[in-house]
């Protein structure tokens, strides 16, 4: 499973995914523009020590990143998204997922691009909400969204006992941007 922020907006909920990422051992990728520098104190800090474990691909567009998530894979990439959106939908507990699903998230004000909901309706989750509220915080759906497409699609979580012991790394100043890789 890949997680895909296109566009996002605040460091601090990409750094959220950045270690929930990490901590799952998934794929994280950033479409530009994106709304702070990777250099960014405020991403650094979210991701706390846990940046050597990040595995992130920044994309300079969605086309180019339309293709690196679709090079080499067994199935199409349209039949592989999952696009978030607050606008519509099949709710993400209703919602099949497959193993090598592209979990796709929105930026903060404005969610995904039109045209690629449009291209796609079939693939559009929803998180069940209230009426009146107009979405919830992004770090919180791909958390939330992330685990449950685990779940649902059957893989093993990771097994936690409770113990921690430090990655290899955790004590060196890695910065977001020494971790990113690219189709810039």
């Amino acid at each position: 499973m890949e997680v895909v922020l296109v566009h996002p907006e605040i460091p601090h909920n990409s750094g959220c995914a950045a270690r929930l990422t990490a901590a799952l051992g998934l794929r994280l990728h950033l479409v530009e523009p994106l709304g702070f520098s990777l250099e960014d104190r405020y991403l650094k800090r979210a991701g706390l020590d846990y940046w050597p474990q990040v595995e992130l691909v920044v994309h300079a567009d969605w086309e180019r990143a339309a293709q690196h998530l679709a090079a080499g894979a067994p199935r199409p990439l349209g039949e592989r998204l999952r696009l978030f959106s607050a606008r519509g939908g099949t709710s993400l507990f209703e919602t099949d997922f497959a193993p090598d699903d592209v979990l796709v998230f929105g930026a903060e004000s404005s969610g995904l691009p039109a045209a690629l909901l449009d291209a796609h309706p079939a693939r559009r989750v929803y998180v069940p909400i209230r009426a009146g509220v107009r979405s919830l915080n992004l770090a919180n759906v791909v958390c939330l969204g992330t685990y449950t497409a685990l779940h649902r699609a059957g893989v093993a979580l990771p097994d936690n006992d409770g113990r921690y012991a430090a990655h290899p790394r955790a004590a060196e100043d890695v910065w977001p941007s020494e971790r990113a890789a690219g189709e810039r």
